[in-house]
Formats: C-alpha cells, sequence, structure tokens
C-alpha cells in the first residue's frame, strides 16, 4: 500500500447528513467514526453538541454544515450559525457559497459571504471549507466558462481566508431531461483544477462520489487532503484486507475506484 492506514482514515470527514437521519443513525455513525479513527464527522447545526459529548477523548473532530445544501441564507445568518456551531464544539465549518450570487456575477457579494464565516470560525480556533456545488457549474456562468468560473470561486476563497475549497455537498441533484435526478460531485478533473487554482495554504476537499478505497487513494493523489463519504467501513474495511494479504504475500485486484460517476 502506498499510504498508511491513518494517512488515509484522517483524510475522511464521516458525513452525516441524510435529511432523515435519526438520532439513533446519528450516534451510531458517531461511534463508527471514532472506531474507524476518521478525520472528522460532518453533521447538521442541531447535532453538534451531541456529537462532541459522543466523540470527546476520541481523536475524531466535529464539523458542522453552515447555509446547507444551497448557501441561500443571508450572510448573518451563516455567521450566527457559524457562532453557534463553534460553541456547541464544532471545529470545523463546512459553508456553501451563495450560487445564485455567484452565477450572477456579484463576486463582492460572495466574497463578502465566505469572508464573515471565515472571520467568525477563525476567532473561535475554527477552519472553515468552503463548497461549490460544482454540479451545478457545469455551464460556467456570469460571463465565464466553467473552469474559469471555479478558478475564480477558488481565488476568492482564498482572499476571503477558506482553509479549504470543497467541490460538493452530496446534494447537489440536477433534473436530467428524463425528469430523473443525477449528481457527480467530486471528479478527477474539478479536483485538478481546484488544487492548481488555489495556494499551498488552501487544501482541497472532495465530497460526493468517491465509494470506494481506490476512489479514495485516487482524491489522495491528485492533491485532495479530506474526503466527504458515507461508505467509510467499506473504505478502511478494504484497506485492512488488502493489508493483511500483503503482508501473507497475495496479490490484491483493486477495486473500481471510480470518481463522480453515475447517479448518486
Amino acid at each position: 500500500m502506498d499510504y498508511t492506514y491513518q494517512e488515509l482514515a484522517k483524510m475522511i470527514d464521516h458525513s452525516l447528513l441524510h435529511p432523515t437521519m435519526t438520532d439513533e443513525e446519528l450516534e451510531a455513525g458517531c461511534r463508527l467514526a471514532a472506531r474507524y479513527g476518521v478525520a472528522s464527522v460532518c453533521i447538521k447545526p442541531y447535532a453538534v453538541k451531541r456529537a462532541a459529548r459522543l466523540l470527546e477523548g476520541s481523536g475524531v473532530l466535529v464539523g458542522a454544515v453552515v447555509g446547507f445544501p444551497h448557501g441561500s441564507s443571508c450572510t448573518e445568518s451563516k455567521r450566527y450559525e457559524t457562532e453557534l456551531a463553534c460553541r456547541d464544539g464544532a471545529v470545523e465549518i463546512d459553508m456553501v457559497v451563495n450560487i445564485g450570487k455567484a452565477l450572477s456575477g456579484d463576486w463582492e457579494y460572495v466574497e463578502q459571504d465566505v469572508r464573515a464565516v471565515c472571520d467568525e470560525a477563525h476567532r473561535r480556533g475554527a477552519k472553515v471549507k468552503v463548497i461549490f456545488e460544482n454540479d451545478y457549474l457545469t455551464s460556467g456562468g456570469a460571463g465565464l466558462n466553467s473552469d474559469d468560473f471555479k478558478r475564480q470561486l477558488c481565488q476568492i476563497c482564498e482572499r476571503a481566508g477558506a482553509d479549504w475549497v470543497k467541490t460538493s455537498t452530496g446534494y447537489g441533484f440536477v433534473k436530467q431531461p428524463d425528469g430523473s435526478y443525477s449528481y457527480r460531485g467530486a471528479t478527477e478533473h474539478d479536483l485538478v483544477l481546484m488544487r492548481a487554482s488555489v495556494s499551498e495554504k488552501v487544501q482541497v476537499k472532495a465530497a460526493g462520489g468517491v465509494r470506494d478505497l481506490d476512489g479514495l487513494i485516487k482524491v489522495r493523489d491528485l492533491g485532495g487532503t479530506r474526503c466527504g463519504a458515507t461508505a467509510t467501513a467499506a473504505m478502511l474495511d478494504e484497506y485492512r484486507r488488502r493489508e493483511a494479504a500483503e503482508k501473507a504475500g497475495h496479490v490484491v485486484p483493486a477495486t473500481r475506484g471510480e470518481i463522480g460517476s453515475g447517479h448518486y
């Protein structure tokens, strides 16, 4: 294996964001995160206090989403959500940009929106990941093609103080001509683009579409340092299986390793 178990486990933000998630499922997810030693749980704001208690002493951080999933809350609401989450024990904030304002080309608004959250979080010792929702940006906007639009967002987020730029929420479903909704999430193209569009001070997080160990490894190879995941147990169990097989001198076939393909 090219990476250690800890290197890969500490890339994972275990996602506990499904709209129907119960208290029991939240607690089970926190226990799983602690058992596998991941970087963090990424949870809804109301659950931060409970998760912080459950994970105390585990080495797993608590992260909360802000303005989730569409980024449409007013700036002061996002700032106050950040304040409350940090008070309750969050040390990482995953905020969503105001997508409509970005597509309108109101870059000053977007920068001020991100800066307000970053300033509040940093004042309280927390870090910020800024979510673009790239599935909505495939046609670009504000007179820019898709890649230039994402580069512009990267530059704005770095100026505003972001610690990470992040591809997706996991819930950016796009309606298709047949009436169905699909979602790609992180893609290899976007990870490369975003890594190249910020300085080394800013990290890159993949979210959505990374469903197996080889996908997680690919994110790492492309320069991503965090990955939102629900398939945490499957990924890390597969790591242990391959590690054991290598120690026994067996050749282990890789799994698919797809990033951002097909339906959610």
